[in-house]
Protein backbone atom coordinates (compact mmCIF):
# COMPACT_ATOMS: atom_id res chain seq x y z
CA UNK A 1 0.00 0.00 0.00
CA UNK A 2 2.83 2.39 0.88
CA UNK A 3 4.45 1.55 -2.45
CA UNK A 4 1.42 2.78 -4.43
CA UNK A 5 1.32 6.04 -2.46
CA UNK A 6 5.04 6.47 -3.07
CA UNK A 7 4.64 5.85 -6.81
CA UNK A 8 1.77 8.35 -7.02
CA UNK A 9 3.91 10.91 -5.18
CA UNK A 10 6.86 10.28 -7.52
CA UNK A 11 4.75 10.68 -10.66
CA UNK A 12 3.02 13.84 -9.33
CA UNK A 13 0.18 13.61 -11.87
CA UNK A 14 -2.69 11.11 -11.99
CA UNK A 15 -4.43 11.28 -15.39
CA UNK A 16 -8.19 11.07 -14.83
CA UNK A 17 -9.61 9.01 -17.69
CA UNK A 18 -13.16 8.52 -18.96
CA UNK A 19 -13.51 5.66 -21.42
CA UNK A 20 -16.72 5.03 -23.35
CA UNK A 21 -15.25 2.14 -25.38
CA UNK A 22 -13.17 -0.74 -24.07
CA UNK A 23 -11.18 -0.82 -27.34
CA UNK A 24 -9.65 2.55 -26.43
CA UNK A 25 -8.17 1.22 -23.17
CA UNK A 26 -5.05 -0.40 -24.62
CA UNK A 27 -4.01 2.46 -26.98
CA UNK A 28 -4.63 4.98 -24.20
CA UNK A 29 -2.52 2.99 -21.75
CA UNK A 30 0.18 2.77 -24.40
CA UNK A 31 0.04 6.55 -25.00
CA UNK A 32 0.40 7.33 -21.28
CA UNK A 33 3.31 4.89 -20.90
CA UNK A 34 5.00 6.27 -24.03
CA UNK A 35 4.54 9.78 -22.67
CA UNK A 36 6.35 8.77 -19.49
CA UNK A 37 3.35 8.65 -17.15
CA UNK A 38 2.36 5.01 -16.54
CA UNK A 39 -0.63 5.78 -14.32
CA UNK A 40 -4.37 6.21 -14.91
CA UNK A 41 -7.48 6.71 -12.83
CA UNK A 42 -10.23 5.11 -14.92
CA UNK A 43 -13.52 6.60 -13.79
CA UNK A 44 -16.58 4.43 -13.14
CA UNK A 45 -18.76 6.93 -14.99
CA UNK A 46 -19.23 4.59 -17.95
CA UNK A 47 -20.15 0.96 -18.56
CA UNK A 48 -16.73 0.41 -20.13
CA UNK A 49 -14.78 1.24 -16.95
CA UNK A 50 -14.45 -2.21 -15.38
CA UNK A 51 -13.33 -4.00 -18.54
CA UNK A 52 -11.07 -1.07 -19.50
CA UNK A 53 -9.20 -1.44 -16.19
CA UNK A 54 -8.84 -5.17 -16.83
CA UNK A 55 -7.53 -4.64 -20.38
CA UNK A 56 -5.11 -1.86 -19.40
CA UNK A 57 -3.73 -3.76 -16.42
CA UNK A 58 -3.23 -6.93 -18.48
CA UNK A 59 -1.49 -5.08 -21.33
CA UNK A 60 0.69 -2.96 -19.01
CA UNK A 61 1.20 -4.90 -15.76
CA UNK A 62 3.69 -2.36 -14.39
CA UNK A 63 1.22 0.50 -14.85
CA UNK A 64 -0.69 1.96 -11.90
CA UNK A 65 -4.31 1.57 -13.01
CA UNK A 66 -6.81 2.83 -10.47
CA UNK A 67 -10.59 3.08 -10.40
CA UNK A 68 -12.08 6.54 -10.01
CA UNK A 69 -15.57 7.87 -9.21
CA UNK A 70 -16.19 4.79 -7.04
CA UNK A 71 -19.38 5.62 -5.14
CA UNK A 72 -20.36 2.29 -3.57
CA UNK A 73 -18.99 -1.08 -2.44
CA UNK A 74 -20.36 -2.91 -5.48
CA UNK A 75 -18.22 -0.72 -7.77
CA UNK A 76 -15.24 -1.13 -5.45
CA UNK A 77 -15.60 -4.93 -5.68
CA UNK A 78 -15.76 -4.79 -9.47
CA UNK A 79 -12.71 -2.50 -9.57
CA UNK A 80 -10.73 -4.85 -7.33
CA UNK A 81 -11.82 -7.85 -9.42
CA UNK A 82 -10.66 -6.06 -12.58
CA UNK A 83 -7.20 -5.57 -11.07
CA UNK A 84 -7.36 -1.92 -9.99
CA UNK A 85 -4.23 -0.79 -8.13
CA UNK A 86 -6.05 1.88 -6.12
CA UNK A 87 -9.54 3.33 -5.57
CA UNK A 88 -10.59 6.97 -5.73
CA UNK A 89 -13.99 8.29 -4.59
CA UNK A 90 -15.52 11.70 -5.31
CA UNK A 91 -16.68 11.96 -1.69
CA UNK A 92 -16.13 10.20 1.63
CA UNK A 93 -17.88 6.83 2.00
CA UNK A 94 -17.20 4.86 5.18
CA UNK A 95 -18.32 1.63 3.47
CA UNK A 96 -16.05 2.06 0.44
CA UNK A 97 -13.14 3.05 2.71
CA UNK A 98 -13.68 0.00 4.93
CA UNK A 99 -13.90 -2.31 1.92
CA UNK A 100 -10.64 -0.94 0.51
CA UNK A 101 -8.79 -1.25 3.82
CA UNK A 102 -10.15 -4.77 4.41
CA UNK A 103 -8.85 -5.77 0.97
CA UNK A 104 -5.52 -3.98 1.34
CA UNK A 105 -6.07 -1.66 -1.63
CA UNK A 106 -5.09 2.03 -1.31
CA UNK A 107 -8.06 4.38 -1.25
CA UNK A 108 -8.24 8.13 -1.82
CA UNK A 109 -11.67 9.32 -0.62
CA UNK A 110 -12.87 12.72 -1.76
CA UNK A 111 -12.90 15.47 0.87
CA UNK A 112 -13.43 19.22 0.90
CA UNK A 113 -14.31 19.97 4.54
CA UNK A 114 -12.62 19.51 7.94
CA UNK A 115 -15.34 17.01 8.91
CA UNK A 116 -14.52 14.76 5.93
CA UNK A 117 -10.78 14.98 6.59
CA UNK A 118 -11.40 13.94 10.20
CA UNK A 119 -13.57 11.03 9.03
CA UNK A 120 -10.69 9.85 6.82
CA UNK A 121 -8.22 10.23 9.68
CA UNK A 122 -10.36 7.96 11.87
CA UNK A 123 -9.52 5.19 9.39
CA UNK A 124 -5.83 5.96 9.58
CA UNK A 125 -5.66 7.39 6.07
CA UNK A 126 -2.66 9.61 5.31
CA UNK A 127 -3.77 10.95 1.91
CA UNK A 128 -7.16 12.17 0.69
CA UNK A 129 -8.45 13.51 -2.59
CA UNK A 130 -9.51 17.17 -2.49
CA UNK A 131 -12.43 17.55 -4.89
CA UNK A 132 -13.63 19.57 -6.71
CA UNK A 133 -10.46 21.58 -6.11
CA UNK A 134 -11.10 24.71 -8.15
CA UNK A 135 -14.72 25.13 -7.03
CA UNK A 136 -13.84 24.67 -3.33
CA UNK A 137 -11.17 27.33 -3.15
CA UNK A 138 -8.17 25.49 -4.58
CA UNK A 139 -4.79 25.90 -2.96
CA UNK A 140 -5.96 28.43 -0.36
CA UNK A 141 -8.49 25.95 1.03
CA UNK A 142 -5.98 23.09 1.03
CA UNK A 143 -3.51 25.25 2.98
CA UNK A 144 -6.26 26.15 5.45
CA UNK A 145 -7.20 22.46 5.90
CA UNK A 146 -3.56 21.41 6.25
CA UNK A 147 -3.00 23.71 9.24
CA UNK A 148 -5.13 21.76 11.78
CA UNK A 149 -4.29 18.39 10.16
CA UNK A 150 -0.49 18.44 9.73
CA UNK A 151 -0.27 14.67 9.19
CA UNK A 152 -2.70 14.68 6.23
CA UNK A 153 -1.63 15.00 2.59
CA UNK A 154 -3.86 15.89 -0.34
CA UNK A 155 -4.40 14.98 -3.99
CA UNK A 156 -6.41 17.84 -5.54
CA UNK A 157 -8.52 17.08 -8.61
CA UNK A 158 -10.88 19.31 -10.57
CA UNK A 159 -9.73 22.37 -12.46
CA UNK A 160 -6.06 21.34 -12.43
CA UNK A 161 -4.20 22.20 -15.64
CA UNK A 162 -0.71 22.77 -17.04
CA UNK A 163 -1.20 26.44 -16.12
CA UNK A 164 -1.65 25.90 -12.35
CA UNK A 165 -0.28 22.45 -11.43
CA UNK A 166 3.13 23.78 -10.34
CA UNK A 167 1.45 26.15 -7.87
CA UNK A 168 -0.32 23.18 -6.26
CA UNK A 169 2.73 20.90 -6.25
CA UNK A 170 4.87 23.60 -4.64
CA UNK A 171 2.90 23.05 -1.41
CA UNK A 172 4.49 20.20 0.53
CA UNK A 173 1.16 18.75 1.72
CA UNK A 174 0.16 17.92 -1.86
CA UNK A 175 1.56 14.57 -3.03
CA UNK A 176 0.14 14.68 -6.58
CA UNK A 177 -2.65 16.22 -8.66
CA UNK A 178 -5.41 14.55 -10.65
CA UNK A 179 -5.88 16.01 -14.11
CA UNK A 180 -7.54 15.27 -17.42
CA UNK A 181 -6.08 17.91 -19.75
CA UNK A 182 -3.74 15.37 -21.42
CA UNK A 183 -6.47 12.72 -21.81
CA UNK A 184 -9.41 14.82 -22.99
CA UNK A 185 -12.54 12.96 -24.10
CA UNK A 186 -12.26 14.41 -27.59
CA UNK A 187 -8.71 13.06 -28.11
CA UNK A 188 -9.76 9.57 -27.04
CA UNK A 189 -12.94 9.58 -29.15
CA UNK A 190 -11.02 10.79 -32.23
CA UNK A 191 -8.29 8.21 -31.66
CA UNK A 192 -5.78 11.05 -31.42
CA UNK A 193 -3.39 9.15 -29.17
CA UNK A 194 -0.37 10.99 -30.66
CA UNK A 195 -1.67 14.21 -29.07
CA UNK A 196 -2.08 12.39 -25.73
CA UNK A 197 1.55 11.21 -25.93
CA UNK A 198 2.68 14.79 -26.72
CA UNK A 199 0.67 16.43 -23.90
CA UNK A 200 1.68 13.70 -21.44
CA UNK A 201 5.36 14.24 -22.26
CA UNK A 202 4.92 17.98 -21.78
CA UNK A 203 3.16 17.44 -18.43
CA UNK A 204 5.89 15.10 -17.21
CA UNK A 205 8.56 17.60 -18.26
CA UNK A 206 6.71 20.39 -16.49
CA UNK A 207 6.59 18.68 -13.07
CA UNK A 208 10.09 17.20 -13.08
Amino acid sequence: MVDVMQQVAERKIVPVVKLDRVEDAKPLGEALCEGGLPVAEVTFRTDAAEESIRVMKKAFPEMLVGAGTVVNVEQAKRALDAGATFIVSPGFSAKVTEFALDNNIPVFPGTCTPTEVMAAMEYGLKVVKFFPAKQYGGLDTIKALAAPFPSMKFMPTGGISAANILDFLAFDKIIACGGSWMVKDSYVKEGNFAEIVKLTREAVGLVK
